[in-house]
């Protein structure tokens, strides 16, 4: 095996495309901080019960890389997902009491890729918002996350949306379902009708027949009032509904579908959760919802809303960037000459200066311009 080939699932990343994600990191950071969104930066590797802390530990234990510091003998792992970084800096570090907006971005690692094209080091990028617990936070987090794929360059986006509290309010109302509670999600999830009728036969024919309704509540914002008809006047059941119509409502251009038997990360969400998807990417590009548990673990279980998505992914979507102009200059230590490509750079300019023997060198820049010195002056010509 050559030194050169990569574990399976990693890969390098090459000149034209590590362009492409830096200016879409840059964009996006600077959209939301327009937003009032505050970056910060935690590190690679944490303590383990750190990263798995509270209601992340179940989605993110067989996701996480584990090792020993060498320093403290004490299980460290390499983060496989931000967000329960920036509920610890938001509840620990800040300790805000009021509403506090964070972005971040950064590689993470999985054991495992996600999908069949998937990276397993996706570079992680989002927007959290700590401290409101009404539906204007999701509102806000769904709106800058479709700005997100917008501002990206993406038409057509579509919305996913769902709610577990749904699913938890129908189980938690009859007592016989909490021991089926994993198997009922996780048929949910899979869509599962004829496994989940084998399963509910149990539970109460009420219990049974609003869980089997489920999968058949998807489609356009018409699902709300048909689930307000088809399932019981459980008042938790009510609030999910309530939540996900202020942000159907809020949102009356866009294309947006709701599925409650979407329960995906339901240990880890509790409320109003969305997808967002783009043609040419199987899986969702955008993944966010409410998560107001998680910081509990770190002494404050503040509500918590807000989004990621994998610079990469989103790259991968756009056409291939152009290839960059740029103009060429000889190497050289005149200072006039070194003063002219001073100011071409200040301009923004791309100046490559050729290193002697080199004029003619291939690489990700098109000169299409040349810096000449022609009667004692260095001035900026056009290449044929």
């Amino acid at each position: 095996m050559g030194k050169w080939l990569l574990p399976e699932s990693l890969a390098d990343i090459l000149p034209a495309e590590a362009r492409r994600i830096e200016e879409l990191r840059r964009l996006l950071l600077d959209l939301y901080r327009t937003y009032g969104y505050e970056m910060v930066m935690p590190p690679l590797v944490e303590y383990l019960d750190s990263l798995l802390s509270g209601s992340t530990r179940h989605d993110l234990d067989l996701r996480t890389f584990k090792l020993v510091d060498q320093l403290s003998g004490r299980s460290l792992g390499v983060r496989a997902d931000m967000t329960p970084q920036v509920t610890r800096i938001d509840a620990h570090l800040l300790n805000r009491s009021g509403v506090t907006r964070l972005s971040y971005c950064g590689s993470v690692l999985h054991t495992r890729p996600r999908g069949l094209f998937s990276t397993r080091e996706p570079l992680q990028i989002g927007a959290e918002i700590y401290g409101h617990v009404g539906p204007q936070a999701d509102i806000e987090v769904v709106q800058l996350a479709l700005e997100s794929v917008s501002r990206a360059g993406i038409i057509g986006a579509r919305l996913d949306l769902g709610h577990p509290g749904v699913v938890r309010a129908l189980l938690d109302d009859d007592p016989a379902a909490a021991p089926l509670a994993e198997d009922v999600f996780s048929l949910l999830r899979d869509k599962d009708v004829p496994g989940l009728e084998r399963l509910v036969a149990a539970l109460r024919p009420d219990t049974a027949a609003a869980l089997l309704a489920l999968p058949t509540l998807y489609g356009g914002r018409e699902v709300i009032v048909q689930a307000r008809a088809k399932l019981p006047a459980l008042t938790r059941v009510a609030e999910a509904l309530d939540a996900l119509e202020a942000v159907a409502l809020a949102l009356p251009g866009v294309d947006a579908g709701i599925d409650l038997a979407d329960v995906g990360g339901y240990g880890y969400h509790s409320g109003v959760m969305f997808a967002v998807y783009c043609d040419g990417w199987p899986d969702a590009v955008v993944r966010g919802g409410r998560y107001d548990d998680v910081g509990r673990a770190f002494g404050r279980a503040r509500p918590a809303t807000g989004f990621s998505l994998d610079l990469r992914v989103l790259a991968g979507l756009l056409p291939p960037p152009s290839i960059g102009r740029a103009v060429r200059a000889p190497w050289g230590q005149d200072a006039a000459l070194a003063s002219a490509v001073a100011a071409l750079r200040a301009q923004g300019e791309i100046v490559v200066q050729a290193l002697p023997g080199h004029d003619n060198d291939q690489q990700e820049f098109i000169c299409d311009r040349e810096l000449v010195l022609i009667d004692g002056t260095w001035q900026l010509t056009t290449l044929n």
